[in-house]
């Protein structure tokens, strides 16, 4: 197997995994693109790269060629990872965009879902806990 078939597997199986995550919107409207999206399928895809490799490496056996995928992959993980979590690239207008997907997916499953009056009920500490959490430093 050669390493551009692999790079395009992983590629195929990111871009894949992106529009896997929006399956559960409640209708096609609600399908708005999100950085953080992005960010989380070259993740996964950094993740899926190191797994596969390492399962199949006796496949490529160009040792420095894996060695390469391996820490780009890593890099690609960090980064993203990084990226995630920080929100660094993601603004006021974007976030509401992304925020549109999000809540459709809640209220799909929230409406499907079988739940009892004590599931639906909010929590008293939540509300405390998430606000200490966010408040500014």
């Amino acid at each position: 197997m050669r390493y551009r078939t692999f790079a395009a597997m992983i590629a195929t199986s990111t871009v894949v995994m992106y529009g896997l995550m929006y399956l559960n919107t409640s209708c096609w409207s609600d399908v708005l693109s999100s950085e953080t999206r992005v960010y989380m399928a070259l993740l996964m895809g950094a993740v899926m790269a190191v797994i596969m490799l390492g399962f199949v490496r006796g496949m490529y056996g160009d040792r420095r060629r894996n060695l390469g995928s391996f820490l780009g992959s890593a890099a690609v993980f960090a980064l993203s990872l990084w990226l995630v979590r920080s929100q660094a690239t993601v603004r006021d207008v974007a976030w509401m965009k992304a925020m549109i997907p999000h809540h459709s997916i809640a209220i799909l499953t929230s409406e499907r879902a079988r739940l009892g009056a004590r599931a639906c009920a909010p929590s008293p500490r939540a509300s405390p806990a998430r606000s200490a959490r966010r408040s500014p430093r």
